[in-house]
Order: structure tokens, then sequence, then C-alpha cells
């Protein structure tokens, strides 16, 4: 069911793609009850008879021309080129847009690439199996079914248009040189494979532009990440438009938002610490023996989270100084997982316990197999499962 309060999602594709690219994206976000729109650039792979002129002004005024159909606020999210075109057109509607994801982003401001390192980009179109290559080499899982796909449509596109796509997103906009004007949250999903728009690129260009911008890689992502972990990404829209529509994005009806249901939405390190005390003991089945410590619990904690591609926070009771949380997760490409979490409290509220129960036991036994790969180097490997 759709819940009217929450804000629209408007999700604008990136460099030669389609509005297309986008289904996964949208079908978890319509199970969770929220609206979306997503919208073809023209001369691309979805409108390839449309004619230009071909820049991110043009492109940003037909996104706005969008918002102007959608009634109430939106959420708008960009990948890649799409991520300079959303920030242009939420300028003009700040009043409307309340928050940005920026996937993959590419810099406002452009990538300045030699004229030389960009020839190859401009040679694309009506090329298919450069575009293929292009896309496979810049990615880590992108899904053979949807390579096959945008290879197709993209071989429609305009060879003569293509230099022009390069260049917008090349040369970008002079606003980019200058901090943000836009002041709501701004979320930015970047592919922890990534080798465009890497961790370097996206700090110095895109997120220092932005005040308290949350940066987030996603594991077993590219430069699709929408395309190769579409549940991820998903996800973390959820997470915003609940949290802009006054709701925890990860707890259903009668369980109350705490700091441990919001860590697990931020997945950091940091955000589980807040909630501990010094000396806390973790507790799980998916542990051999406890982690004791608030740093060594904070960095489980943190790898944990970032294994879920969904997590619900489903029912809840309190006995004293304990809560009872049970949850429902997805992880390892949906698979489905559940249990109940337990957290003793001291006096001041802070979480000195945590007892965390898995189930099924299979999913269990590859939860910590992965979670300890995640975590090698960094705490004892004797704490989790290896086949």
């Amino acid at each position: 069911m759709v819940n009217a309060d929450r804000p629209t999602v408007v999700l604008v594709h990136g460099f030669l793609d389609d509005a297309a690219v986008w289904r996964p994206v949208r079908a978890v976000l319509d199970r969770r009850g929220i609206t979306t729109e997503a919208i073809d650039l023209a001369g691309m792979s979805g409108l390839p008879a449309e004619p230009g002129p071909y820049t991110l002004p043009r492109y940003a005024d037909d996104v706005v021309a969008l918002l102007d159909r959608v009634a109430g606020p939106v959420v708008l999210v960009g990948q890649s080129m799409g991520a300079q075109v959303v920030e242009l057109a939420a300028r003009q509607r700040p009043d409307q847009v309340r928050g940005l994801v920026l996937v993959t982003p590419v810099p406002l401001a452009g990538t300045s690439l030699p004229a030389e390192a960009v020839v190859p980009f401009k040679g694309l179109g009506g090329d298919a199996e450069g575009q293929r290559q292009a896309r496979l080499g810049l990615s880590v899982s992108f899904p053979t079914e949807e390579l096959d796909r945008l290879a197709a449509v993209g071989a429609t596109v305009d060879p003569g248009a293509v230099p022009q796509f390069v260049d917008a997103w090349n040369d970008g906009v002079p606003e980019g040189a200058q901090p943000s004007t836009f002041t709501g949250p701004v979320l930015i999903l970047r592919g922890a494979g990534d080798g465009f728009c890497t961790a370097e690129l996206v700090d110095a260009g895109v997120a220092a532009r932005f005040a308290g911008a949350e940066v987030h890689a996603v594991d077993g992502a590219g430069h699709w990440a929408h395309a190769e972990r579409p549940e991820v990404v998903a996800e973390h829209l959820v997470g915003l438009v609940e949290s802009l529509a006054g709701a925890s994005g990860n707890t259903a009806d009668g369980v109350d938002a705490q700091g441990w249901t919001a860590a697990f939405e931020k997945k950091t390190a940091d955000a589980f610490g807040e909630a501990f005390v010094a000396d806390v003991r973790l507790r799980a089945t998916t542990l051999y023996r406890p982690v004791e410590g608030a740093a060594a619990v904070q960095q489980v904690m943190a790898a944990a989270s970032s294994i879920y591609e969904s997590l619900t926070f489903t029912q809840q009771a309190t006995e004293g100084r304990r809560d009872y949380l049970e949850w429902e997760a997805t992880a390892f490409g949906g698979t489905e997982i559940s249990g109940v979490t337990i957290l003793t409290k001291d006096e001041e509220g802070r979480i000195a316990e945590i007892a965390i129960h898995h189930r099924p036991l299979q999913a269990a036994l590859t939860f910590s197999e992965v979670l300890g790969r995640k975590l090698d180097g960094i705490v004892d490997a004797e704490h989790f499962y290896s086949s």
C-alpha cells in the first residue's frame, strides 16, 4: 500500500542508459509502498530520436518539468551523469525537493578528463559491443541480461549525439566549483569497486560540497551500483524516504526507533558506538565466542550491517532493562534471514550486552563466514565459521 505521507522518489539515469535501468530498484520501493517516477533523458537509449541540445541545464529543465507534474515532495535520485542533473534540478525547486541521493556520482564541476581520455566514450554511439565492454570494464557484477538489454537499446543512439553527452559530464557547469546551495539531506552511494567515480573523486568533488552528506560504499558493485546491487541501493532509499516521512526506515509499526535500529540504517562503526558502554559484550549464533569491548563490537556490527540487503525490526518487547527485538532481513542476493536480538542496558540506557540469534542455520553459517572475511585482520578469525 502506498503511503501518501512519503515523498515520491524520482530517478534519473546516467550516460547512455534509460529509465528502465531502475526497474529492479523500483520493484523494491513499490513493495515498500513508495511511489516512484523515472525519466528518460533526451537523445539517450530511452529517447534516441529526441532532439538536442544535450546539456546538463536542458536535462535539469526536463526533470523540473516532471517535478511539476508530481504532487507533493520528492526525493531526487541520480546516477553518474544523472547526479549532476538532479542537483541542478533541485536548485530550481528547493521547496519541493526534500532529499538528494547521488549514486556513483560525477561531480557537478565535471571530471575534467583530457581530450584523449574521453575519445573512447565519444565513439560509443551506435556501438552495442563497445557499450557492453565499457560497462563491463567499470562494473563488478553487472547482470548479464541487463547488460545485453542496455547494449541493444544503446545501439539506437545517434553517434553524433554522444560527444555532446560526454562534453556535458566531463565539462560540468560553473556552479560545481562552489559549495552546493542544497540544504536537505544528501546520501551518496558509491560502488566499492568503481574505477571511474573513485572514493577520492567522490569525497573531494562531490561530498565536500555538501554540509553533512552521508557517503556509503556499496560492496560488490562498480559504477552501476543500482543495476549490480539494486536491493542495497533501494534499502538506502527506503531509509531516507522513511526518515523524511517522520518514521524509521527499518522499524515496523509498534517498534521504537532507537540508537540500535538507527545504527543499522547508518551502517557505520561510529553509529553503533554511540549506543554502547565501553566494555560491551556481543554474543551471537554467528560467533564461536563473544566479542568484547566497544571498539571491537563497533567494527563487528558495522561489518554485519553492511551484509544485509534489507533489515526490518518487526516486533518489540521490553522487560526491565532488556529489549527484545524480532527482525527479518535479506542477504546474499535475497536469502531470507530472521532472528531475535536481546539488548541489555545499563542504568543510563546504554547497551551493555547484546545477544543475536539468527536462523536458519545455513544462512547463519554463511553470514559468519562472510563476516569473518570482512573483518580479516581486525577481529580474530577464531570467532568466525570457515568452510
